[in-house]
């Protein structure tokens, strides 16, 4: 396993602007991270490159003035906010002569302390090996070292690195297949959902943007929040009603951040398979955040990498109640042509603005529905039985021939299963 920092461990971060790079890491954002760590940032080495250094990637000038900076402060970590090669890492080591940590590397870090769930602890120990199995070289001293067999005749026998890399597939390969287990469970409870039709709408947004706490507020719920990245990583599922809807299942998933290694990427996708089969996506974003522009671009690309770009989404603005000499409030929102709230300004912190949201995620979701009256003689109970079994009859009247007329509320899906299984029933239905 990727070893944890201890607590109070104090570390010199470095930071490289590279001038000919549109993308840049965000250098606060990379403070917040270490903290998030529990590790105390002691101090902030910046540079400007054109590119990285192949061996010491700042270069051997500043790396002399980081082994300085590090006996000053008496650091026993150097965290980088970029991604080092494994040899970078080990020759960095060499010079500052303490541990150093690439971008990816801290983020595993938080990983490791948050997750709580089975499923969250494998995912996360997946995406620690397959991050390991590229830095053997730097986190083994005795590679020398060989192992023959009694009996053997020829040959030098299997490295301790052969041994380590192949202890590391072994175990890779065994995470998968249990990961594989709890994939299959989730696809029988996603299908069971979709069976019964029950919609689906799924938390997404940048990590601290406060989904938790909003989740919390739309469904009663009590999950544990925090006002750090990556407070939350498990997902977690709960119902909420919505009006002339019903039961609608809410999604509260695992934070975005720029640059997300794609080994956690990978390691999280059967998690964020609810997000990709949801119904509609709550893009939760800081409304107070002065870079929320960028986050929702960031996320965007998360979301496409994982084949989800393709989700309606409804844009939520968190935190409004901190906006000053705005024009947006709680309960501020930017309608479509059509009338429908695309953009919304709430506080899931206060509650102000979530009844508008509860309006608006019927209106979005209603967009798929059929509803109308349905007009049933006494022959066709059977029809009107599957109806309250889907529980889609919103309320029934005895008709004059003895039958029923039914108020239906149920989707386009359950719809057009129902014509298929009675060819008749379209012709006694009229729509509202």
């Amino acid at each position: 396993m990727f070893e944890r920092p201890r607590k109070r461990d104090r570390a010199v971060l470095v930071h490289v602007h590279f001038r000919h790079h549109a993308e840049q890491p965000d250098l606060p954002e990379f403070i917040e991270l270490t903290r998030a760590a529990s590790i105390e940032p002691v101090e902030t080495v910046t540079t400007s490159r054109d590119k990285p250094d192949p061996k010491l990637y700042i270069g051997k000038g500043k790396c002399e003035e980081l082994a300085q900076v590090v006996r000053l402060h008496e650091a026993n970590v150097v965290i980088f906010n970029h991604e080092l090669t494994p040899s970078q890492e080990r020759n960095v080591e060499r010079f500052v002569k303490c541990r150093v940590l690439s971008r990816t590397g801290l983020i595993l870090t938080i990983f490791a302390a948050r997750a709580r769930t089975f499923e969250g602890k494998l995912q996360v120990e997946l995406a620690q090996l397959e991050h390991m199995s590229t830095r053997l070289v730097r986190i083994w001293t005795h590679l020398e070292r060989q192992k023959g067999g009694i009996g053997l005749r020829a040959g030098p026998g299997e490295t301790q690195i052969e041994v380590d890399r192949r202890l590391i597939r072994n175990r890779i390969q065994a995470i998968e297949q249990r990961l594989e287990k709890v994939k299959a469970q989730r696809q029988q409870s996603r299908h069971a959902r979709q069976r019964q039709q029950v919609l689906t709408v799924a938390l997404v947004g940048y990590t601290n943007a406060g989904k938790s706490t909003l989740f919390n507020a739309l469904t009663g719920a009590h999950v544990w929040v925090a006002n750090q990245l990556f407070a939350t990583l498990d997902p977690t599922l709960r119902s909420m009603e919505i009006p002339k809807l019903g039961k609608v299942v809410l999604a509260d998933t695992v934070g975005f951040i720029r640059q997300l290694p794609h080994t956690l990427v990978d390691a999280f996708r059967a998690t964020l398979e609810e997000t990709i089969e949801a119904s509609l996506l709550l893009h939760v974003i800081d409304a107070h955040d002065e870079h929320s522009e960028d986050h929702i671009e960031q996320v965007n690309q998360v979301l496409a990498e994982i084949g989800a770009q393709d989700v309606p989404q409804l844009l939520v603005f968190n935190k409004a109640d901190l906006l000053e000499n705005s024009s947006y409030y709680p309960g501020y929102a930017e309608y479509d042509k059509d009338g429908k709230i695309t953009k919304i300004w709430v506080s899931a912190l206060t509650g102000e603005g979530l009844d508008l949201l509860r309006e608006a995620l019927q209106g979005r979701l209603s967009a798929g529905l059929v509803q109308g009256m349905l007009h049933l003689g006494p022959a066709q109970g059977q029809i009107r039985a599957q109806l309250y079994a889907l529980q889609a009859v919103m309320h029934e009247v005895e008709n004059a021939e003895g039958g029923w007329d039914l108020v239906i509320n149920l989707t386009n899906y359950q719809w057009q299963k129902l014509c298929q299984q009675y060819h008749d029933v379209a012709q006694l239905f009229t729509a509202t």
